[in-house]
C-alpha cells in the first residue's frame, strides 16, 4: 500500500510538470520595485470595510476535476457555492482560470446560475495569459498578473470610483488561489489556500476536505476589506487554514459598508 501511494504521487509529480514560458509569452515576471516598495509600508487599518476585486480560481480552489477523460465532471469544494456567491454578493469578483475556455465554462455553469454570472465582473481562461499558440497547448507554467487585470477597460471600469479615475490596484485586491507561484508577479495580494483533490469511490468521486478551508477564507478577505492596504497586510499577516473548523462563520452575514 506504501510503494502504491508513492507511485500515484510520483506519476502526480510527473503530471504537475510545467515547463516555463517563453519569451514570447511574457517569460517568467518578477514584482516591480514599486510593487515591492508599496507593500513593504506598515498596513493600516480603515474604518469602515470597503469593496474589493477579488479574483478567484477554479480549479484546485473551488473545484476539482478528478478525471481528465471527462472534462466537465467536477467535485466542489465544501462550501464553494456559498462562498462565491458571498463574494458576488458583497465584493467585485473575477473568475481567472489557467484552463481551457470551454471547460472554464463548463465549471462556472456547474457553479454559478445566470443571474449571478451576470455580475461577475469578467471570466478569463486560458486564451488571457499572453501565451503564444505553442505554449497554450503545452503544459506551461502560468502566471496570473494583475497589473494586466488592472488594466483590462472592462475590470478598470468596475471600481466604484472608476468615474474619478480609480482603478483598482495592489492595495484593494485580492487573489485567491492555490498556487503560489501563479501569484509570483503580485505574490501578496495572494490568499493562498491548499489544493482541493478528490478521492473515487464506488459510487464515483468525493471530496475529502475535511477542514473548513473556505468559511475561513471568507473571514480573512473580510478583514483585507478593511485594510488601507491590502498587499501590506497580506506581506504581514499571510493567510493560515487552521486545520479544523468551527464552522460559525455565518456566510450569510455581510459587513456593513
Amino acid at each position: 500500500m506504501q510503494q502504491q501511494n508513492k507511485d500515484k504521487k510520483k506519476k502526480k509529480d510527473e503530471r504537475d510538470l510545467r515547463t516555463p514560458p517563453s519569451l514570447a509569452s511574457g517569460g517568467i515576471p518578477d514584482p516591480t520595485p514599486a510593487y515591492q516598495q508599496l507593500s513593504a509600508l506598515p498596513p493600516l487599518a480603515l474604518k469602515e470595510p470597503r469593496k474589493l476585486l477579488v479574483v478567484i480560481d477554479l480549479n484546485g480552489t473551488l473545484l476539482h476535476r478528478p478525471n481528465k477523460r471527462h472534462p466537465s465532471r467536477f467535485v466542489e469544494r465544501p462550501h464553494a457555492r456559498q462562498f462565491l456567491a458571498y463574494c458576488i454578493d458583497v465584493f467585485h469578483v473575477v473568475i481567472w482560470s489557467s484552463a481551457k475556455p470551454a471547460n472554464v465554462a463548463s465549471m462556472c455553469n456547474q457553479l454559478l446560475t445566470g443571474e449571478q454570472r451576470s455580475r461577475v465582473v469578467a471570466i478569463w481562461a486560458r486564451d488571457k495569459f499572453g501565451l503564444t499558440p505553442t505554449d497554450f497547448v503545452a503544459r506551461t507554467q502560468c502566471y496570473k498578473r494583475l497589473h494586466v487585470l488592472w488594466a483590462d477597460p472592462a475590470v478598470a471600469a468596475s471600481h466604484p470610483d472608476a468615474a474619478r479615475g480609480v482603478r483598482w490596484s495592489q492595495q484593494d485586491t485580492v487573489l485567491i488561489d492555490d498556487s503560489l507561484e501563479k501569484a509570483r508577479s503580485e505574490r501578496h495580494n495572494l490568499v493562498e489556500i491548499p489544493e482541493f483533490v478528490s478521492s473515487s469511490d464506488n459510487d464515483g468521486a468525493v471530496a475529502t476536505e475535511v477542514a473548513d478551508i473556505l468559511p475561513q477564507v471568507h473571514d480573512y478577505i473580510n478583514e483585507c476589506a478593511s485594510q488601507a492596504n491590502v498587499s501590506a497586510f497580506i506581506r504581514e499577516r499571510p493567510f493560515r487554514a487552521l486545520p479544523t473548523s468551527q464552522l460559525l462563520l455565518g456566510m450569510a452575514s455581510r459587513p456593513e459598508r
